[in-house]
């Protein structure tokens, strides 16, 4: 990913790894991103990912909001911890407690979708598919 100045919003193509990795930082599980531009005009990418806990949830939300160049445009599920949404425009990202995420399976939904899992800062992005 390129470096951005203060001036400078990341690509969006760049977003949904800034804020998987933002996402990683507070150890979040099972981080993906899914391109779902040829598949509707919602969005470019999803970003979803899990957690254990509601306060684990909240510091993914909270650290992906200060750690992104400008605020989502859209802010839902802060006040249960259960889903939060946060709706960049271009990067809508999911931020599921676990047993939630188990029950929705969100990205099943999406399985026609190119998906790649994020790891960690010491690795690098690999693809992986629901087929």
């Amino acid at each position: 990913m390129s470096p951005t100045s203060s001036n400078q919003l990341p690509q969006s193509h760049d977003l949904p790894e800034l804020i998987g990795r933002l996402a990683l930082s507070k150890k979040a599980e099972n981080v993906l991103t899914i391109d779902v531009r040829g598949l509707t005009s919602i969005t470019d990418y999803f970003v979803i990912c899990s957690a254990d806990t509601e306060v684990q949830v909240k510091a993914i939300a909270d650290a992906i909001r200060k750690g992104t160049p400008h605020k989502p445009w859209r802010l839902e599920g802060l006040e249960h911890l259960h889903w939060v949404l946060l709706d960049y425009i271009d990067v809508v990202v999911h931020i599921f407690k676990t047993s939630e995420r188990n029950y929705y399976q969100l990205e099943r939904l999406w399985s026609d979708a190119p998906i790649r899992e994020i790891v960690d800062e010491s690795e690098t992005v690999s693809d992986s598919s629901f087929n």
